[in-house]
């Protein structure tokens, strides 16, 4: 199978692994195109133009493959859990336990938020586990709260809820105590407590520190009875909140849930993206649906951004038009089981796509509007990686703030 890159920028490249290739569309005509007849050498390609933080494809990739959920790979029969297995809760109030203990049926919305298995293969290329690493890392460095006990972990709009289970599924106890993750999408809350039972076992052990709500990431009072060390707003989630009204309350409910001198981690598009935003791109990368043989029996096309997209400078607000598209090679070989292939059609395949608004922020006014709910910008990055600065140009490619409760 060829892969053909078309321009790629480098903030898209660093995050794709080797298997994973990936489109951009100017309105200017590219002016060189490379095609790659295996995965082998689409890397060493890359690599050459590449930083040491873009090489790590193969490494991610082979972290996809050993997750649990809708990854890339068909899961075989023994690889499957049971969904019935009990849980007790450690340190969560009755009433958000029995909110994310709702068994609710999945919505018939065509909506990518509510399709949670296609929205988790697609970022599948995330290497969660050095992510983790990097925000216990910075709570350790910036948090002036009492660093002698294990962590409590907040997650927002945490989607599949991968970050938090790699937390508790790589770290022992006595670093990682517990993690409450938190989502509007009740599709999304359902899907990451089966990934939580796959990933964490049943009842009985870590599965019994994990804990996932329903709720808005704008007001969770009443969440948990116990106060967090740390919190997580990540892949730029925080960007669905489009008014500083809705981001300091945000920032105001975090305050209240946090321990003072604990540590805020939220991860955004780079400024460059804010700045540069005259005309619109179309931005995309395909995952390779893999057999457990190796086999290649489908694939999975995104676009995230399109040229087509309205952006507002006065706002700073872009509809993001985001599609996907699933296809397996042979209709007739529809796994129905899987819940990724549900809403297939005869000719095999799935299409979603609708347009989501989401807001462009600087710097500046993270830092300002933290400042108003109580909270100090202590640190900055350009990547989830204490070696990666802001203003680098080539490895710069998100907008990572490190925030710390006032005492």
């Amino acid at each position: 199978m060829s892969f053909f890159l078309v321009r790629a920028p480098v903030w898209l490249l660093c995050l794709l692994p080797a298997s994973i290739s990936c489109f951009t569309h100017h309105h200017a005509t590219p002016s060189h195109s490379i095609a790659i007849s295996t995965q082998q050498q689409q890397y060493y390609a890359l690599s050459s133009d590449l930083s040491r933080k873009q090489r790590r494809g193969f490494s991610v990739l082979q972290a996809a493959k050993r997750r649990g959920g809708a990854m890339s790979r068909r899961k075989t029969q023994e690889e499957s859990r049971s969904d019935n297995a009990e849980s007790t809760t450690k340190g969560f109030d009755n009433e958000a336990t029995s909110i994310s203990q709702q068994t609710i049926p999945a919505s018939k919305s065509n909506t990518i938020y509510s399709m949670p298995s296609l929205y988790d293969l697609a970022f599948g290329y995330r290497c969660y586990e050095e992510e983790v690493e990097f925000l216990l890392d910075a709570h350790d460095k910036y948090s002036t709260s009492d660093k002698n006990v294990p962590v409590r972990i907040l997650e927002l709009a945490a989607g599949p809820a991968r970050h938090s289970l790699a937390a508790l599924s790589e770290h022992p106890s006595s670093s990682v105590d517990s993690v409450v993750a938190l989502d509007l999408s009740q599709e999304m809350v359902n899907y990451g407590k089966e990934n939580a039972d796959h990933e964490l076992g049943s009842a009985g052990g870590r599965r019994d520190s994990f804990e996932y709500a329903c709720g808005d990431m704008r007001d969770f009072a009443g969440l948990s009875s116990t106060k967090f060390d740390t919190a997580w707003i990540l892949l730029g989630s925080m960007s669905h909140l489009l008014t500083n009204d809705d981001v300091i309350r945000c920032f105001s409910s975090l305050r209240s849930a946090l321990k003072p001198g604990s540590t805020i981690v939220v991860e955004l598009p780079h400024p460059r993206e804010t700045f540069s935003m005259g005309e619109c791109t179309r931005n995309g990368w395909t995952v390779p649906l893999v057999e457990d043989d190796e086999e290649e029996y489908g694939e999975l096309n995104i676009v995230w951004g399109d040229e087509d997209d309205e952006f507002d400078p006065i706002a700073q607000v872009r509809d993001f038009t985001v599609a996907m598209t699933l296809k397996v090679n042979n209709p007739e070989d529809i796994p129905r089981e899987d819940p990724l292939f549900l809403q297939m059609d005869e000719d095999g395949k799935t299409e979603v796509k609708e347009i989501v608004p989401m807001r462009l922020f600087t710097l500046q006014e993270i830092d300002a509007l933290a400042r108003c709910a109580g909270l100090e910008m202590v640190a900055k990055y350009g990547a989830l990686d204490e070696e990666v600065a802001m203003t680098e140009e080539d490895d710069a490619y998100r907008m990572v703030c490190i925030l710390r409760c006032k005492e």
